[in-house]
């Protein structure tokens, strides 16, 4: 998406930050399975899908609105991963080590599956 209004980032940033203060509030008040339920909520993929139509319109909405879902399912499946693998490291060598080895592998995959699905 090369152009992006003010306003579009402006709304997408105040409900990516609201759905995370949401969900850490949930998982303070319910507990930590629930809490991790809520902390997958995907904040910045509705945000985005929800600002769309303020920058595009028509065949152009629906193209990018495609492209975005698209680029989401990959992004959920790596972040499932990433969970995966910080439910391992994280008991194993603590959490400094487990948040950032669990970061480094998803910029990794992140990285791998942008030059594999990039034309």
């Amino acid at each position: 998406m090369a152009h992006l209004s003010l306003s579009a980032l402006l709304i997408r940033f105040l409900l990516g930050g609201l759905a995370v203060v949401a969900c850490t509030i949930v998982a303070k008040k319910s507990g930590e399975k629930i809490g991790g339920i809520f902390s997958a909520f995907p904040a910045v993929y509705l945000a985005a899908l929800l600002t769309i139509g303020l920058d595009f319109h028509g065949g152009q909405l629906i193209s990018h609105s495609i492209m975005l879902s698209r680029g989401a399912i990959f992004c959920m499946a790596i972040n499932i991963l990433v969970a995966l693998m910080a439910g391992y490291l994280l008991p194993k060598v603590g959490w400094k080590k487990g948040i950032l080895q669990s970061l480094v592998c998803w910029f990794a995959v992140s990285a791998i599956v942008v030059m594999i699905t990039s034309h």
